[in-house]
């Protein structure tokens, strides 16, 4: 097996962080300004209109009523929403793979980030694990930190079928060239 390589390899990210921040932002700007404009109101300062108009009927309806907590949960979970995608990696059906060894290529120094999809690699590695004999069908979902291989046999010794899968995905896995290569979980029955 390869030696991992100095530098750290990071998973893809979604682009829609930026948008999701900045909505959650706008968001929370406008829901502070109203909530000025509300105590301003009620401290006996001139608001605008409109403003005046929406805290006469904020006054009628309190906290404690029903619409008003289902309209603030509402609200609350669409920006936890925003904020949960903002933050999150997005992109997490591609595996990164291990940056090229030539430092020296046509563009030195340049950096390049390489994936593969999950399915992608799945199906690789059941084309693979159906080369072994004495697999008659295969199954293959590859995951984040292992790849989980359900097989049937159909004439061979289930221990035999069995060492050669782990052997065969062994080698394949590690074709595959992934940053954080998986760990194979193999089952086989009749």
């Amino acid at each position: 097996m390869k030696a991992p390589r100095s530098g750290r390899v990071h998973r893809f990210r979604s682009s829609r962080r930026i948008p999701a921040a900045l909505t959650a932002l706008v968001v929370l700007g406008v829901a502070g300004l109203f909530l000025y404009d509300l105590a301003a109101v009620r401290a006996d300062r001139p608001g605008m209109s409109w403003r005046r108009e929406l805290a006469d009927r904020l006054a009628t309806h309190t906290p404690a009523d029903l619409g008003v907590q289902l309209i603030a949960g509402a609200a609350a979970l669409a920006g936890a929403v925003l904020l949960l995608l903002a933050f999150a990696p997005g992109l997490r059906g591609i595996l990164p793979m291990l940056p090229p060894d030539e430092p020296d290529g046509p563009v030195a120094g340049a950096r390049v980030r390489a994936g593969l999809g999950r399915k992608d690699a799945a199906q690789i590695l059941r084309d693979r694990a159906m080369e072994v004999s004495g697999v008659r069908s295969v199954r293959v979902k590859v995951r984040r930190s292992h790849v989980g291989v359900r097989a049937t046999s159909h004439f061979r010794d289930l221990d035999d079928v069995r060492a050669d899968l782990d052997a065969v995905l062994a080698v394949g896995i590690e074709e595959l060239g992934l940053a954080h290569p998986p760990q194979p979980r193999v089952r086989v029955r009749r």
